[in-house]
C-alpha cells in the first residue's frame, strides 16, 4: 500500500487552488462542500468560478501563480492545466511543507484524491494510487449503486442516540448487537425511507427492551425480483438480498437473481405451480411470521411485483397483524418487463390508452373475469397465467365483442436468454401456443399494441398463426 488513506478536515482552513479551467472548477466545487475557505490564483477563470468570487464564496486573484501564494496554506491544489505551472506549484508547496495535490499527476502529488461516494458524513474513497483513475470512477459508479441516498442521514441518527445507547447499554458487545440491529432492521429502513418520527419511537422501545433483556423481532421485506432478468432488480432489492439472513422465494425466482444474495443466507423454497404447491399460503404466512419472531432479517422473494397478482398484499397484512415490521420493495412487474423486451408497447398513441392487467388463473377451469366490461374498456390486456386457460379467455372475450382478429403476441420466459414470442389472432390464441410448444411462464398480451411489437434479438420469433 503506497498510499495512506486519511480524511482531511478543511472545514474554514485556508486552501490554495491554482487555476482557473473546467478541472479547477470541479475540484473547487469539492472544496467549498468541504467547507474550505478557497482562494484560487488564475488570469483567467471560466464563469462558475468567476461568479462564485463576485457572490464572495471564493477568493481570486487575478494573476498568475506566485511561490509565495501557498505560505499559511492547509492544502494546495494545482489544476492549471500547464506542466510547467502544476510543476512549479508543486515544488512551491513541497518547499514549505504543505500537502500539494496536482491533477492527473501523482508524481507531483504529495497526496492524491481519490474518486469519493458521499453520504455526508459517511465518505467512501476509492484510489488506485493515481495509476488507474477511470477505473476508480467506474468502481464509485458501482458503490454508488448499492449504497442508499439517506445513509449520511442514517449515521446522524445514530449520533442523536450514541449517548443514550452507550448509558442504557454499557456492555460493548451487546452494545455492538444492538447497533447492528437498528441498521438491519426495520429502525434503519425507516430512517432512509424518511420516517424519522417512526424510527425514534421505535429506537427508544429498543434501547429500553434491550436494556430489560427482552429479545428484538426481525423485519420482513417482501421483495419483487422482476422478470427474470437480473440486471432488472431494483438497487433496493439488491441491497435487502445482500443483508438478508433468511430468503424465502418462489418458483419464478430463477438461479441467477438468488446468486446474487448473500452467500450464507438460508434459502427457503415455497414455490407454487399449477397443482403443485410445496406449501400452501396459510403455510408461507406462518413461516415469515416464524422466521421474523427469530429476530431475523427475512427477505420474500417474489417474481414480477409482489402487489400485482403476487399475494403481497395479504402477505403484508397478516404480518403486520401481528406486530411484525414489513417493507414492501416493488419490481419491474412481468406485463412492463416483457412487454419492453419484445419491443411491444403497452400504450401507443393513437392505438391504445390504456392497459388492463389480468389474472387468467382459474381455480375451477375458467377465470372469474367481466368480460363484457373487458370488451367495452378496448384497451390492451396484459394476462399474468393464462396459458393452461388461453382457450376459454378467447372465446369469452370474442363472445363479448373482441375481433377475432384481434393481434395477440404471448411470451414465454420473457427478458432471459430462453425467451420465446409467439404470434397469433386471439381466434388462433389457443392453436399458436399448441404450436409454438409454450408452457409457461409467459404473458398474453391482447390488442393492437401487440402488431407493433418486434421480437428482440435474444428471442425466438415464432410464426404467427392466422384465424
Amino acid at each position: 500500500m503506497r498510499y495512506f488513506p486519511a480524511f482531511l478536515d478543511i472545514e474554514a482552513e485556508p486552501v490554495l487552488l491554482v487555476g482557473g479551467g473546467e478541472t479547477a472548477a470541479r475540484k473547487l466545487r469539492l472544496l467549498l462542500k468541504a467547507g474550505a475557505a478557497v482562494t484560487v490564483v488564475a488570469a483567467e477563470a471560466v464563469e462558475e468560478i468567476a461568479q462564485l468570487a463576485r457572490d464572495g464564496a471564493v477568493v481570486w486573484r487575478r494573476r498568475g501563480f506566485r511561490a509565495g501564494d501557498v505560505e499559511g496554506r492547509r492544502a494546495v491544489w494545482a489544476a492549471a492545466e500547464d506542466d510547467e505551472a502544476d510543476r512549479r506549484v508543486a515544488e512551491a508547496a513541497k518547499a514549505a511543507g504543505i500537502p500539494v495535490n496536482v491533477v492527473d499527476r501523482p508524481d507531483l502529488s504529495t497526496f492524491i484524491v481519490p474518486a469519493i461516494v458521499d453520504r455526508d458524513p459517511v465518505v467512501i474513497g476509492i484510489s488506485s494510487g493515481g495509476t488507474a483513475p477511470v477505473l476508480a470512477r467506474r468502481l464509485r459508479a458501482r458503490i454508488e449503486s448499492l449504497v442508499p441516498a439517506g445513509l449520511g442521514r442514517l449515521a446522524r441518527f445514530a449520533e442523536a442516540f450514541r449517548g443514550a445507547v452507550e448509558a442504557k447499554v454499557p456492555d460493548f458487545s451487546a452494545r455492538r448487537a444492538l447497533w447492528e440491529r437498528v441498521f438491519d432492521g426495520p429502525i434503519g429502513a425507516a430512517v432512509l425511507e424518511g420516517d424519522e418520527s417512526g424510527a425514534r419511537e421505535r429506537m427508544v422501545d429498543l434501547v429500553n427492551r434491550d436494556a430489560a433483556g427482552r429479545e428484538d423481532s426481525g423485519v420482513v421485506r417482501i421483495v419483487g425480483a422482476g422478470p427474470g432478468d437480473p440486471d432488472l432488480l431494483t438497487l433496493k432489492a439488491l441491497r435487502h438480498l445482500q443483508d438478508a439472513d433468511v430468503i424465502v422465494y418462489d418458483k419464478l425466482v430463477g438461479p441467477d437473481i438468488l446468486d446474487l444474495a448473500r452467500r450464507d443466507a438460508e434459502r427457503l423454497y415455497v414455490g407454487k405451480s399449477r397443482g403443485c404447491h410445496s406449501k400452501s399460503q396459510d403455510q408461507i404466512n406462518a413461516l415469515l411470521l416464524a422466521e421474523a419472531r427469530k429476530g431475523r432479517r427475512v427477505v420474500r422473494l417474489k417474481g414480477g411485483d409482489p402487489f400485482i397478482f403476487g399475494r403481497g398484499g395479504e402477505e403484508k397484512a397478516y404480518l403486520e397483524a401481528r406486530g411484525v415490521a414489513v417493507e414492501v420493495v416493488p419490481g419491474v412487474t412481468a406485463a412492463a418487463g416483457c412487454a419492453a423486451a419484445t419491443g411491444i408497447p403497452l400504450t401507443h398513441r393513437g392505438v391504445s390508452q390504456a392497459v388492463t392487467f389480468l389474472t387468467g388463473h382459474a381455480a375451477d377451469g375458467e377465470p372469474d373475469l367481466d368480460w363484457a366490461g373487458l370488451a367495452q374498456l378496448g384497451s390492451t390486456l396484459a394476462i399474468y397465467m393464462g396459458v393452461s386457460t388461453a382457450g376459454v379467455i378467447s372465446r369469452r372475450l370474442i363472445e363479448h365483442g373482441f375481433d377475432p382478429a384481434t393481434p395477440v403476441a404471448v411470451i414465454e420466459n420473457g427478458t432471459l436468454p430462453e425467451q420465446k414470442v409467439a404470434r397469433a389472432t386471439l381466434a388462433g390464441l389457443e392453436a399458436a401456443l399448441e404450436a409454438a410448444g409454450i408452457k409457461g411462464p409467459a404473458l398474453i398480451v391482447v390488442g393492437e399494441v401487440a402488431r407493433l411489437g418486434a421480437a428482440s434479438a435474444l428471442a425466438e420469433e415464432v410464426t404467427a398463426l392466422a384465424v
